[in-house]
């Protein structure tokens, strides 16, 4: 087991956002963590990455409890994460917010073997190599935040809504890198409300509600779920 969340409450002040919430994700898996805005979604993320403190439970990855783990020390143990809303660095070049991503290496010649893997997996990403990454599409801004995370070559990658205000073409287009991701061996936890996608790429999916898991399954049986499809799928 990569990553396992046991009992994990945090708060907000006095808002309490989760309630105890308990997953885990095996080594090669892509999991979803699927439910609607305001469910805890991206704060799990944010736990998981030590961007939140938790009030209790406890965080273990790759056999060490990181709940009280530096969120830089993550990184370097193999979280990596390419955040909600992308956060690519806008005066800094596509190259340079790459760089950034490895800053936590020492191995030179590994940071420019990923430096070719992540050019090729996003091609447009070397086209525009030289530009300012505020100056990219959405579309390629959320690829240079995934290619980012890429390069802390992480055991496990937090994608956290990577579908967010794409057009419906490019939608298509990250998932089916998401997929190549996963395949070249890095494991995935996916944040997303496009359910239709993540549940149709993930091993197995986990229901948010309101800061408490409702279901979990492989995410084939959640797409096939009457209440899942109704809820998330606009199936009734």
């Amino acid at each position: 087991m990569l990553l396992e969340i046991n009992d994990l409450t945090l708060l907000y002040g006095r808002i309490q956002a989760l309630h105890g919430i308990s997953l885990h994700v095996d080594e090669g898996e892509v999991v979803a963590l699927i439910g609607a805005n305001g469910a805890g979604k991206t704060t799990t993320m944010r736990a998981i990455s030590g961007l939140r403190p938790v009030a209790s439970g406890s965080i273990v990855f790759d056999g060490t409890d990181v709940t009280r783990m530096r969120a830089d020390l993550r990184v370097v143990r193999g979280i990596g994460q390419a955040p909600e809303g992308r956060g690519v660095f806008p005066g800094m070049t596509v190259v340079e917010n790459l760089e950034m991503g490895a800053y936590t290496r020492k191995d030179r010649s590994g940071v420019a073997e990923d430096m070719k893997m992540v050019m090729d997996l996003f091609p447009r990403l070397h086209e525009r190599r030289k530009q300012a990454g505020g100056t990219l599409s959405g579309g390629e801004q959320q690829m240079l935040a995934v290619g980012r995370a890429l390069m802390a070559r992480p055991k496990l990658l937090l994608l956290d809504e990577p579908s967010m205000g794409l057009a419906p073409m490019l939608i298509q287009q990250i998932f089916e890198i998401i997929t190549r991701i996963n395949e070249q061996g890095t494991t995935i936890l996916l944040v997303e409300q496009n359910a239709q996608q993540a549940l149709s790429r993930a091993h197995r999916g986990y229901v948010l509600e309101t800061g408490r898991i409702v279901k979990e399954g492989t995410g084939r049986d959640l797409l096939h779920d009457p209440a899942v499809k109704e809820a998330y799928l606009g199936v009734a």
